[in-house]
């Protein structure tokens, strides 16, 4: 038993004891499916925070020699498996932090020494473990599983958290060359396939294409934009989040607006772990991304000047979703061709959802909203779209207290930052304008669009989640009068999705005329009894 070959069950049972844990081993028995077959190498890349390290940690402790786990797994979803135990602690395992490894050489001044110094760790752990076999000096890593495997025939596990950090760093090339032959020497020689019955890396991004993939060509990617069966088992589901507050006694509802919108697939409605987990033991629902990346990464890659991309981020600031086509983007940090590869690249980050079956991207939720307003503010390009952001606090104070002019006049200026001469008409632009003036909002409502009501659909309703304030029911209409709009609210009784909400009702009626680009509005307060 060692460090990393082999290692002890000990970063488990640690991620396992703490306060609250989320029991993730039914991943397990999706990895034993692919053990020793042609689909062995799994390369799962999520968003930081999403639980990548703590998976790494189980499913070491599941495979490893080190360890006798089986009770511990026994308990856990995987034990009620019939055959959960068919590879428990068989594999000898080797388990490896590239980012932790890195951070240690550059803090002793060795960087141009990490993978040499990777090699003689290892192979130190190497003799200790095998002392029947003759283990040379210098000896690689791949050369010392090869000689274990020719000899006992005994297989191994390799897990790589974070492969993707030499990358992400844009290293020397002469270290960057020296990474590429450890990857040559463990991942595609064919000689060492069989002696490896699974190999599990995680990163940040995919495989990058124009860089490694020559020498990773034989992993199966489970990415953000396409999980498939590993889907639910990195990250919260919803239904994990929802018991999870009724336990700590928080407003799931509430908790879904900041950290849920990662559909990763139809049935896996993700939620980011670490914030969730922060947000119930501070009892504080609030941003906690920044605690562990920079709003500075997102302002540069919005700021590039590719057509459309503007645009585009106004729409999604306003609560909308944009087209893209994620298949072109090679996976780098420094080679974006399109605003695509951008908004692709910022899915990968978690700075995005992606909506596989729409082909769309969208801000995912409150947390990640304010991380993309703190990377446009001081920003001029954004200029506008801030001053429409700031005066939303006293739109919606104008809309509450009955002041139509104003509300208007604050349209006025939306509808035109929104849009562009040619959209300007179009009713999905002119809903987007109004989302985007009423932002701030987001801070006491929530907000649907298309909302079934009585007979019909309202426009926007916007629903409290705290006291003392009305509820929103917005009607919109093109080129006719905002008490048209009003009028079919009672019409067609859009209050009646609303029946259990006890508090008052605030109807709004706006228009705007094509021709002179002015909106009109009308409202009316029903006070309930």
């Amino acid at each position: 038993m060692g460090l990393y070959l082999n290692p002890n069950a000990d970063a488990f049972l640690e991620d396992k004891g703490t306060r609250i844990y989320i029991d993730k081993s039914l991943m397990i028995e999706e990895l034993n499916k692919l053990v020793s077959t042609k689909e062995d190498f799994v390369c799962i890349s999520r968003p930081r925070r999403f639980g990548k390290s703590m998976a790494g940690n189980m499913i070491s402790a599941y495979y490893s020699k080190g360890c006798d786990t089986k009770e511990v797994f026994s308990q856990l979803k995987l034990g009620q498996a019939p055959d959960y135990d068919k590879y428990l602690n068989k594999f000898n395992v080797i388990k490896l932090d590239l980012n932790g490894w890195y951070q240690r050489a550059i803090q002793k001044d060795r960087t141009d020494h990490l993978l040499a110094d990777i090699h003689a760790t290892l192979l130190d752990e190497f003799k200790e473990a095998f002392p029947a076999l003759s283990f040379q000096e210098g000896e690689s890593l791949d050369q010392c599983i090869l000689k274990v495997y020719a000899k006992t025939g005994e297989k191994f596990v390799i897990i790589i958290d974070e492969y993707d950090v030499l990358v992400r760093e844009r290293v020397a090339q002469t270290l960057f060359d020296t990474y590429l032959s450890f990857l040559n020497g463990l991942f595609k020689d064919t000689t060492i396939r069989p002696a490896i019955a699974l190999a599990y890396i995680t990163g940040i991004i995919p495989i990058v294409r124009d860089k490694v993939q020559s020498k990773l060509n034989e992993f199966k990617e489970y990415t953000m934009i396409r999980p498939r069966q590993f889907a639910e088992h990195i990250g919260f589901t919803k239904e994990e989040v929802v018991a999870l507050c009724k336990e700590y006694d928080m407003d799931a509802d509430e908790c879904a607006r900041w950290y849920d919108g990662y559909m990763l697939s139809e049935k896996a409605d993700m939620y980011n772990p670490l914030s969730v987990v922060t947000a119930l033991l501070d009892r504080e629902f609030d941003s906690y991304w920044s605690t562990t990346g920079s709003f500075e990464a997102l302002k540069d890659y919005i700021l590039l000047d590719f057509e459309g991309i503007r645009q585009d981020v106004i729409s999604m600031m306003s609560g909308g979703s944009v087209e893209v086509d994620v298949h072109s983007y090679l996976n780098t940090m420094d080679c974006f061709y399109s605003k695509d590869d951008v908004f692709t690249y910022l899915i990968h980050l978690g700075y995005l959802s992606y909506n596989r079956k729409e082909q769309t991207c969208s801000i995912p939720n409150e947390e990640v909203r304010q991380e993309w307003v703190r990377s446009i503010k001081l920003s001029p390009d954004y200029k506008k779209l801030m001053e429409i952001i700031n005066a939303s606090k006293k739109l919606l104070d104008d809309t509450i207290n009955g002041n139509e002019e104003a509300v208007a006049r604050a349209l006025d200026a939306a509808h035109t930052e929104v849009t562009n001469p040619l959209t300007y008409n179009d009713e999905h632009c002119f809903q987007s304008a109004i989302c985007l003036a009423y932002f701030y909002a987001n801070t006491r409502y929530t907000l649907f669009k298309e909302l079934p009501t009585g007979k019909g659909y309202a426009d926007l309703v916007l629903i409290p989640y705290l006291p003392n304030i009305p509820a929103l029911v917005i009607e919109l209409k093109h080129n006719k009068s905002a008490e048209s709009a009003l009028q079919q609210i009672k019409e067609k009784n859009y209050c009646q999705a609303l029946n259990n909400y006890k508090g008052d009702l605030l109807f709004v009626g706006i228009s705007y005329d094509e021709k002179t680009k002015e909106h009109r509005c009308r409202i009316e307060l029903m006070v309930n009894a």
